[in-house]
């Protein structure tokens, strides 16, 4: 297993008054336990608010938990945010954006930097342009190209598209399943569209006020699910398509 969580837990207090005072606490990660095998894109899917993202910081290692364990067998993790409007820093240039985690020094930079932009299908000429002059979608595919330039073994993708236009996230789709398939990576992947789950994952989990309710594999939990929040999630998704 390349990730492994065992009885998880983590909350976060709740503040009222001008005082901000303790009122009390919300259990964002509830005694989650799942196994990530090495190449598999695990999709972690629920509603807004439901813990997915902060158990995602959690195997990330941004947050600790509370309580019980987590271990990543990777040397190197990275990760592809919801919003590259912020994650990318206006005031660099992409060709510093990608090759901030580089080690490599002087011409070997750029060599590395053009053979990524090629990769995430963006010209040579965008490495001397700031993240304001490029489309979402472009953001994003520089956000992929910096994730992707340190060689990581295990990528934390957290609604990489649901930010942008629905035209161009089976594009981005699309390149993340090209980038797993010829460098052998291993994905998580958060989203709230189940849609997007099912094109792009091999197990999904679905959470829900901080617990995991159901896991398995992606064609047996979408056909046969067993969990009645399962069910529901599955049902508003046939209502929007018809």
């Amino acid at each position: 297993m390349i990730v492994k969580c065992i009885d998880v837990k983590k909350r976060f207090p709740i503040q009222r008054g001008h005082l901000r005072q303790t009122a009390g606490f919300v259990n964002a990660v509830d005694g989650v336990t799942l196994n990530i095998k090495k190449g598999q894109t695990f999709g972690l899917v629920g509603e807004s608010g439901c813990g997915k993202t902060t158990l995602g910081k959690l195997i990330l290692g941004i947050l600790k938990p509370d309580s019980g364990a987590i271990t990543v067998d990777a040397k190197k993790v990275q990760v592809v945010f919801q919003d590259p409007q912020n994650s990318l820093d206006p005031k660099m240039k992409v060709l510093d954006i990608i090759s901030e985690g580089l080690v490599i020094q002087g011409s070997e930079i750029k060599n590395r930097v053009e053979e990524i932009l090629d990769l995430v299908r963006l010209p040579q000429s965008a490495l001397s342009k700031f993240p304001h002059q490029f489309s979402g979608g472009e953001k994003q595919r520089i956000a992929i190209a910096r994730a992707v330039i340190t060689d990581p073994e295990f990528i934390v993708c957290d609604e990489p598209v649901s930010s942008l236009d629905v035209t161009v996230q089976l594009d981005i789709l699309n390149l993340l399943k090209d980038i797993k398939k010829e460098f052998a990576m291993t994905y998580l992947f958060i989203s709230h569209d189940l849609r997007v789950v099912r094109f792009m994952c091999d197990r999904v989990a679905v959470m829900k006020e901080g617990k995991i309710v159901e896991e398995g594999e992606i064609q047996k939990v979408y056909s046969n699910p067993a969990h009645p929040y399962t069910k529901l999630l599955l049902s508003s998704v046939l209502e929007i398509s018809c």
